[in-house]
């Protein structure tokens, strides 16, 4: 429990100001904000060293939160179209 308390904290501090309106994100080209399991991933990374170098793992990590932002990104914008035709 303290390990996840830890890792939620670190999500917390990481991730940027939200808007008031959870339907209106900010407009960031950005990766989405670090999440508690992708913290948890680079530190079992980190203390558990990967086959691979800490430079790919670090690469694929930043391109994972871009696909993911690209995601929520179409997402939101499908929504508002949807809500402006219903």
């Amino acid at each position: 429990m303290l390990a996840l308390a830890f890792l939620t904290a670190l999500a917390a501090d990481a991730a940027p100001q939200r808007t008031a309106d959870p339907h209106k994100p900010t407009h960031n080209n950005g990766p989405i904000a670090l999440t508690v399991p992708e913290i948890r991933r680079l530190f079992g990374a980190v203390f558990h060293p990967p086959t691979m170098p800490t430079a790919r793992l670090l690469h694929w990590s930043n391109w994972r939160r871009h696909h993911q932002a690209t995601a929520r990104h179409s997402h939101y914008q499908r929504r508002a179209t949807d809500e402006s035709a219903g």
